[in-house]
């Protein structure tokens, strides 16, 4: 069983020039059930989180001033939307899909938000088409219930989880991991409790050599609980906001060494989505598929 947190609310209307990256989040769905990776019963839809969970990880005005959709402009343009109330509301899902995942995780070995991934959202404001921290809140949810004493965040997106380094920067239960595009978004970078900033143009050997390389020495160092993957597939060559130049199947092989510990280590994780934007939908649903299929591969 794959627990998979589907979110409807993807079937309001968008803004228009974000219709294309949104169609993924309908179309993977229909590929996993397709061809046979997940079923119907592994899909559940969440409601919005409880707001006590959202304030305990952002800025109160922050929140108020997203709940009634009174950001001003300058705060709007760093997030990349026009909000409206359907956009918060998908953000609160997003969030508690991430937050049941993890309590489902502890029975299933692995969960996944078929969102998520909002790694751009600090504390105080929202950017880079993020508003409320998915894995931060749910990170938080698991220490204040005592679910989880020792986190560890693997942020594979080819842009640097800032939002998520700045909440955790003063949190030693929190481990930040971001390997990234050094000279890609965003341009002033936070510091983590680990980053690897990678040149324009890392391909497979490179990437999946530090990939191996950090993931089981950070499981040893760290000795988490829990762990959080966020699986970006904006590190394929074919990205047009990535500068790496991973193949699919290296994207695959990142996914294997990541998962393939949790399991071996017997560590339940969470998985967001994460960023993918190559020109071509059939490629970004091809890599996303391949991350639930490695799953249901190790953990089924």
């Amino acid at each position: 069983m794959l627990p998979i947190a589907f979110h409807p609310i993807y079937k309001h209307p968008l803004p228009e020039g974000h219709k294309f990256p949104m169609l993924k989040y309908e179309l993977l769905p229909q590929q996993l059930l397709l061809e046979g990776i997940a079923e119907e019963s592994d899909f559940f839809a969440p409601e919005p989180a409880d707001l006590k969970e959202v304030y305990a990880i952002h800025d109160h005005e922050y929140v108020d001033r997203l709940l009634n959709v009174t950001l001003d402009a300058k705060a709007q343009r760093k997030i990349g939307f026009p909000l409206s109330a359907d956009l918060i509301e998908r953000e609160l899902r997003i969030a508690q899909g991430t937050i049941s995942g993890c309590v489902k995780a502890f029975q299933t070995g692995v969960a996944f938000n078929i969102a998520g991934g909002t790694h751009h959202a600090f504390t105080n404001r929202g950017e880079g088409f993020c508003m409320l921290n998915d894995q931060a809140i749910a990170a938080n949810y698991l220490l204040d219930q005592k679910l989880a004493s020792k986190i560890l965040i693997i942020d594979l997106d080819v842009h640097q989880g800032n939002g998520t380094a700045e909440i955790f920067q003063n949190n030693s239960n929190v481990f930040t991991f971001s390997v990234h595009g050094q000279t890609n978004y965003p341009f002033k970078k936070e510091v983590s409790d680990l980053d690897i900033g990678l040149p324009n143009g890392t391909a497979d050997d490179e990437y999946l050599k530090i990939i191996h390389e950090y993931v089981p020495k950070l499981i040893a160092q760290e000795k988490p609980a829990f762990i959080f993957y966020l699986s970006g597939v904006d590190i394929l060559e074919s990205d047009k906001l990535g500068n790496l130049s991973v193949s699919v199947d290296g994207c695959k092989k990142r996914d294997e060494i990541v998962l393939s510990n949790c399991k071996k280590f017997e560590i339940p994780v969470q998985v967001s989505m994460g960023g993918g934007y190559s020109p071509e939908i059939k490629i970004i649903i091809a890599a996303h598929t391949n991350t639930y299929r490695v799953a249901a591969d190790l953990f089924n």
